[in-house]
Formats: structure tokens, C-alpha cells, sequence
């Protein structure tokens, strides 16, 4: 029965509107997206874990690009299944200037349906979202962390040049 509801799950897309979610961040205090969407757009990205060589670089090149994806009126939030204690660590490690949520159950991975690689690791999936809410891209590859952060400036672009246009 839970296989069942596990494969009809439907992944969250380009087009649908962002699922709301609450998840503690590293600091330990609550993080809500629509909040944050209230004000920015956000650039929400799944990865495997914390200190792995491949998760590294990416939250390092997102650490790198950060003023870039302010400029673009985005910010950057990390969710995986590590503990706030492992979050705080990476953080202070690779000054990370970007929040880094615990989703230590999976619901929210689940929520959007991040696929699972071999049916055991954590998948890598990033979502860019609106203001407006709505998923404006999704770029799904773990062997390419870094085309994560490439992918995600060059829609916030093109979201930046729609809003312009619409002034």
C-alpha cells in the first residue's frame, strides 16, 4: 500500500505552484517558504548529504555565485536528511552564506518528489521558484552538481527581464 502511494507520487514541475513547507534551519529557528517567497525568489535545491565531495562543491560554487543570485533578487536554501549539528558544521566549514534546512524524515523531498538514485541515495534536484510561487524551472542530475547553479542564474535571468519588462 505505501509502495503503491510511494509510485504515484507525482514530482513537482515546471509550471505547478511550489508547495509550502516548514523545516528548521540551521540556526535551529523555523524556515517557511511562502515567507520567504513574499520577498524573494528562491532557489531550493536537494542534495545527498553534507560534506560529501560532490555536495561540497556545489554548496561551495552556490557559496561562490551568492552575491550573483542576490543581485538576481533570489536566495539560495539547502535541504537534505542531515542533522541540524551535521548543517551547522558544513556551514561554519565552507562559510556558507545561504540557509541549509533538516528534512530529516524525508517528507519534504518526498513532497516534490525527489527521486531517489538506485532506490537508495538521496537524489539532486533543484527548483527555481517565482515570487509568484510557481516553479519557473527544475533541473534534476546528480553527476552535475555544478550545472545546478548554472541552470538556476540563467532562469533567474530571464525572470529578472520578465519583471523588468512588465515595469
Amino acid at each position: 500500500m505505501i509502495l503503491e502511494a510511494l509510485l504515484k507520487e507525482e514530482a513537482v514541475k515546471e509550471g505547478d505552484k511550489a508547495p509550502d513547507f516548514e523545516l528548521q534551519r540551521q540556526d535551529g529557528g523555523l524556515f517557511r517558504l511562502y515567507d520567504l517567497l513574499k520577498e524573494k525568489n528562491v532557489v531550493l535545491y536537494f542534495y545527498p548529504k553534507d560534506s560529501t565531495p560532490a555536495c561540497t562543491k556545489q554548496a561551495c560554487e552556490f557559496r561562490n555565485q551568492y552575491e550573483v543570485f542576490k543581485e538576481y533578487d533570489a536566495e539560495v536554501v539547502g535541504v537534505s536528511s542531515d542533522s541540524l549539528q551535521s548543517h551547522q558544521k558544513f556551514e561554519r566549514v565552507h562559510h556558507l552564506p545561504f540557509t541549509l534546512l533538516s528534512d530529516r524524515g524525508g517528507q519534504i523531498r518526498g513532497i516534490y518528489g525527489v527521486p531517489r538514485r538506485l532506490g537508495l541515495l538521496p537524489g539532486r534536484v533543484t527548483y527555481i521558484i517565482g515570487k509568484d510561487k510557481i516553479v519557473r524551472a527544475v533541473y534534476n542530475s546528480m553527476n552535475k552538481p555544478l550545472e545546478h547553479i548554472n541552470t538556476a542564474l540563467e532562469v533567474l535571468r530571464s525572470i529578472n527581464t520578465e519583471q523588468a519588462q512588465l515595469v
